[in-house]
């Protein structure tokens, strides 16, 4: 009785852990693709890893599946990529203090914009 029970425990753990880590290969591999497909192959034109047969990008898409098994967030793994082969590696630029001009230009340009159109309004209307 307590060997079937033990028994029934052991395969149940088993089974869990089983199950568990195909779980975490799934995940890796989804976050994988969906990091990937935000980074550009330097070798084929605007087309993203992901998508790309590459030597490149394979060899990019070995290194973020390496990195995300070292458990390393996309944070990391994204400023190694730029620390190695530059920011233009991705298709969507990183928010810092060295590319504060590119996103705030729309904005200012706007505000600037609509400076003028009040401006000339309100001039011509006196």
């Amino acid at each position: 009785m307590i060997l079937s029970l033990f028994y029934k425990i052991l395969l149940s753990f088993i089974f869990i852990s089983l199950s568990f880590q195909a779980n975490t290969k799934e995940d890796i591999n989804e976050k994988v693709k969906r990091l990937t497909l935000e980074l550009r192959c330097m070798t084929c034109q605007n087309q993203s890893v992901y998508d790309s047969e590459a030597e490149f990008s394979n060899d990019i898409k070995n290194i973020v599946q390496t990195k995300f098994e070292k458990e390393k967030i996309e944070k990391e793994i994204k400023i190694f990529l730029v620390e190695r082969y530059g920011e233009y590696i991705l298709f969507r630029p990183m928010i810092d203090y060295k590319n504060l001009f590119l996103w705030a230009f729309p904005f200012v340009l706007l505000a600037i914009s609509l400076f003028f159109i009040v401006f000339r309004v309100k001039k011509n209307k006196v």
